[in-house]
């Protein structure tokens, strides 16, 4: 799974498919300890948004996602996520672990979204937290899709 979830090929793909206006994977590498950094950009089309949102960013939501994967000494992998969204404040981020099962894979994603705007950034985060939320369940349906055909 682990393979599977930093390929740049399998990135790409997923992004092609489910990442929106500008979806783009802008960084991909390896680290020395055989660990594995990339970025994504995402994109949500205006009309997907609130008005308040709308109204806040004036456009199209764009989305930076950096994410780093290490891997633990007793097995899996641990990981850490941050999300940014150009010319808005905020701070949204998260950790991840991807462990072996009996069955296949657990990966745990916990995460937060903090928006300082006075008087709408309780909206934008609702906003943000569910965006992030569908899209994860999008990559998670995708990922399990590609892993039919795509198994070595």
């Amino acid at each position: 799974m682990y393979t599977t979830l930093v390929d740049p090929v399998f990135l790409k793909a997923r992004l092609a498919e489910l990442g929106g206006r500008g979806a783009a994977l802008a960084e991909h590498g390896t680290t020395p300890d055989g660990g594995v950094s990339y970025r994504l950009r995402h994109g949500v089309a205006a009309e997907n948004l609130p008005p308040a949102v709308r109204t806040i960013l004036g456009g199209d939501l764009t989305v930076e996602r950096a994410e780093t994967w290490r891997p633990n000494p007793g097995g899996g992998y641990s990981g850490t996520t941050r999300v940014t969204i150009p010319n808005m404040p905020g701070d949204l981020g998260g950790t991840m672990r991807l462990t072996d099962t009996e069955n296949g894979s657990t990966l745990v994603l916990d995460g937060q979204v903090s928006v300082a705007i006075p008087l709408f950034g309780g909206k934008i985060e609702e906003t943000v937290a569910d965006q992030i939320s569908r899209l994860l369940d999008t990559e998670h349906a995708f990922a399990e899709k590609w892993l039919e055909t795509h198994q070595a």
